[in-house]
């Protein structure tokens, strides 16, 4: 994450967008693991010790090498296994999840409405960015119910000219389907239907829609390239951007099919808008290589484990 950080400010981005997972939290991160080899009483840490902390060190050693680029989050799965709860995480990262830009556009859809939650969108140039929450598997009543409504608000809105999704499971259907929301009966009929909606309001108002996800570890483009998708009226362009850090996945048997696709491999996706096109927004993936990592870096963990992370953090 460091590096990425330090590749997003050399870009100007104006933002930076992560999709869930921001520690592992079923076992003790190896970054953490090597900082915190004893506690102030001199003893290793616990899994006590680290849950206490975990999303603090992800706060102050990730989230803070962005400075003052604004990062917009979305919840991943991991910030739901127990103990960890999903008001829990709320609570915690509710500096981010009400951040201005958020709030203010809360604030304009519904001026009684001051509720943080896990699904939000913001303006901006002619782009509506949507974060959608699908971190328990599936998105609920209330979520859809919002979701339909903002769609609906967005066609009958000539200055909003492009949709763009995140999430952080893939919707259903995809090449990554083993991992995603098909995942379960509630996510997938939830994304069926937020897929169908996706769909239609693309056909009626002809304004692209692009729809990215990070479960599946790894960077695909043209993750809709399946055979459900391709009978829809109007197949969605989608990525997998699961390149952050976490352990890298290989890929599905049918990746294939997919436009782009690597694994074993960190990095990042820059979008770049242009308004004037029928197809505004351009996707790069920005892949990172092991003398990214600032150096300062490097001297907290050492190159030994940096190195470990480059070349075996690799599921088989």
């Amino acid at each position: 994450m460091p590096a990425i950080a330090q590749h997003v400010l050399a870009d100007n981005a104006l933002f930076y967008w992560h999709l869930g997972d921001f520690r592992a939290i079923y076992e003790i991160d190896e970054d953490y693991a090597q900082t915190h080899q004893k506690t102030a009483s001199g003893t290793v840490p616990t899994m006590k010790d680290y849950l206490a902390d975990a999303w603090n060190d992800f706060i102050n050693n990730q989230l803070a090498n962005f400075g003052n680029t604004p990062v917009f989050l979305a919840l991943g799965n991991h910030e739901n296994i127990p103990p960890k709860t999903h008001d829990q995480v709320l609570a915690q990262f509710a500096d981010w999840l009400n951040a201005l830009p958020i709030r203010s556009q809360r604030e304009t859809d519904d001026s009684s409405d001051h509720a943080i939650r896990g699904y939000y969108h913001w303006l901006f140039s002619g782009v509506d960015f949507i974060t959608l929450d699908n971190s328990t598997d599936a998105f609920d009543p209330g979520q859809l119910t919002w979701l339909h409504n903002l769609l609906d608000r967005d066609a009958k809105d000539y200055s909003v000219r492009t949709l763009v999704l995140g999430m952080h499971e893939a919707l259903p259907d995809s090449i990554s389907s083993d991992h995603s929301m098909n995942q379960s009966a509630a996510g997938t009929a939830s994304g069926h239907t937020a897929s169908d909606w996706l769909v239609d309001f693309k056909v009626r108002t002809h304004k692209p829609v692009y729809v990215l996800a990070s479960h599946s570890h790894y960077y695909m483009k043209g993750i809709f390239n399946t055979p459900e998708w391709l009978k829809r009226a109007a197949p969605l362009p989608g990525w997998i951007i699961g390149t952050a850090g976490a352990i890298r996945y290989p890929l599905p048997p049918n990746a294939g099919d997919a436009a782009e696709s690597k694994t074993a491999v960190y990095g990042y996706l820059l979008a770049t808008v242009d308004p004037t096109k029928d197809d505004p927004i351009k996707f790069e993936f920005h892949e990172l290589s092991e003398t990214d990592v600032p150096s300062s870096v490097v001297s907290i963990y050492s190159p030994a484990l940096v190195h470990n992370c480059w070349v075996n953090n690799i599921q088989h």
